[in-house]
């Protein structure tokens, strides 16, 4: 939010945010949607959706996680309807699943990221600010806004267990992003200093069976390269703010 970044001190950005929320954006989903009696559910739902940033969930998942852990019993289908209220509000954003190689959306779950990580973090008073999907959902929400379409990528593939047995196994991309006929995959990584960790992050970028563009973007500065496999590794300041490779994209 434009006016945040204009105040001096935390406290006084911490309380526009707060009041933005609850002022602005709650009103607004209780007036639209006539609800007169489900304000405590509202804010649970938005508090979890708030911590969980970047997981997979889906409306039956919720309504487990209000009946285990608040003790209040909810349909599916009504937390469904919520989520459809918050985003038609613009205070989050679904990304779907979409199979890689098998070329098919995948119904759920889903990850939903908030249009705006101040108001997330507001509305955890400033507590799990946890880089890695605070990072994760600015990305997203950069590719959105550069007017892109962006999936949660899944790819399939057959390995052997400990007893030798074949099983089917998935590894996430954390996004596929795609402009028309253009297409390039996007894996969020804090830092790749470790080779295990750099491993582990490429490993999905590795098993799709295509030519497009695979960037790995991470938390330091680094200058933009490219390694034997032909994934390129860059920071994250760099690929916000980088005009050409916005172009690219």
């Amino acid at each position: 939010m434009p006016v945040a970044a204009a105040l001096s001190s935390h406290e006084e950005k911490s309380r526009y945010l707060r009041d933005l929320f609850t002022g602005t954006y709650i009103k607004d989903v209780l007036e639209r949607n006539h609800i007169a009696n489900e304000r405590e559910v509202l804010d649970i739902l938005l508090d979890i959706l708030a911590s969980g940033i970047g997981s997979l969930t889906n409306p039956s998942k919720l309504s487990n996680t209000f009946k285990s852990e608040k003790q209040i019993g909810i349909s599916s289908d009504t937390i469904d309807r919520y989520l459809g209220y918050f985003m038609d509000s613009f205070l989050i954003s679904k990304a779907e699943r979409y199979d890689v190689k098998g070329k098919k959306y995948i119904k759920t779950p889903a990850k939903y990221y908030y249009s705006d990580v101040g108001l997330r973090n507001a509305r955890l008073g400033f507590r799990q600010l946890e880089e890695t999907h605070l990072m994760e959902n600015v990305i997203y929400n950069d590719l959105l806004r550069r007017g892109l379409d962006v999936d949660v990528g899944v790819v399939e593939y057959n390995t052997r267990n400990a007893e030798g047995k074949s099983m089917r196994k998935q590894l996430e991309v954390d996004f596929v992003v795609n402009r028309g006929s253009d297409r390039f995959y996007i894996q969020s990584a804090l830092s790749i200093a470790d080779p295990e960790k750099r491993s582990q992050e490429i490993a999905s970028l590795l098993r799709i069976p295509d030519s497009f563009r695979k960037i790995v973007v991470v938390k330091d500065y680094m200058k933009p390269w490219n390694d034997d496999h032909g994934i390129q590794y860059i920071g994250v300041e760099q690929f916000l703010l980088d005009e050409t490779l916005q172009g690219k994209c």
